[in-house]
């Protein structure tokens, strides 16, 4: 029998990188997975993420497996649009067990988004897609997890949370992955005495499909400069992340709950 047998788990921006890995890694436990995202395939943006898919799209890959999943398109900067999907999730399954909010990102460049001169409109646009959509999220379960007097919430910052850059740019993100961190604190005070914890995860230069196309190639750094900045010498990897979100959402992080893992490599304390 896997860990989450019978267990049902919402991931938000699970169609590739680290949400892909969150909901591969609890559906091979045994739990049934909505896969939520803005676009299911957005891993075609990404030519590293593309050839690492083994089917055409996240709930593709839990099903060939033998798991169950289902797929709903979701902007979580949308109030409504989340609670639906929740009320859909329920519909289909009965109940919520397990959400890892883990939607969110950045926009802009970091020489662009310092934090002595943001744009409105893009601070606007990155915390919603973080705090927002997070608190969204899990304000969306919380009514269904107090009613079944259990539930693990999991949420997302990052290492951007924790330290700032040294130029201060990507600010905008750095702080919302920070509220991020302090509301989950919140989060598990408020919903402790129902059975629920509420945990985040503050992942630090994992090379997704993403990262490595993307960020490091254009940067004047290499994967080896990188490394050099983590205590473990390597940059992380997705199942690195996803081990700890096993723990979190399994009986191993019972006792467990506000919270902040960092899973860095030693970055954010190098």
């Amino acid at each position: 029998m896997g860990k989450l047998d019978g267990k049902v788990a919402i991931v938000t921006g699970a169609a590739r990188g680290l949400g892909r890995a969150y909901a591969r890694r609890l559906a091979s436990l045994g739990a049934k997975i909505a896969v939520a995202d803005l676009n299911l395939r957005s891993y075609e943006e990404f030519e590293a993420e593309a050839k690492d898919m083994s089917a055409d799209s996240t709930v593709a890959e839990i099903q060939a497996a033998g798991g169950e999943a289902l797929g709903i398109e979701l902007d979580v900067t949308d109030r409504d649009a989340v609670e639906a999907m929740v009320a859909r999730v329920v519909a289909e399954w009965g109940r919520v067990d397990v959400l890892v909010a883990n939607a969110g990102g950045g926009r802009g460049r970091p020489v662009d988004t310092k934090a002595s001169g943001l744009d409105p409109a893009l601070l606007h646009l990155v915390v919603a897609m973080n705090l927002f959509g997070t608190v969204y999220s899990c304000n969306a379960v919380a009514p269904i997890m107090k009613e079944q007097r259990s539930g693990r919430i999991i949420t997302v910052s990052s290492v951007a949370g924790t330290a700032p850059s040294k130029d201060g740019g990507y600010a905008h993100y750095g702080a919302a992955k920070a509220a991020i961190a302090h509301y989950t604190r919140y989060l598990a005070q408020d919903l402790g005495p129902y059975g629920i914890t509420a945990n985040c995860i503050a992942p630090g230069v994992i090379a997704t499909g993403r990262i490595m196309q993307t960020v490091i190639p254009g940067s004047s750094q290499s994967n080896q400069d990188r490394a050099e900045l983590v205590a473990l010498r390597r940059l992380g990897t997705v199942e690195d992340c996803a081990k700890v979100v096993e723990f979190l959402a399994t009986d191993l992080s019972d006792y467990v709950t506000g919270a902040v893992i960092p899973i860095d490599g030693g970055l954010s304390r190098g």
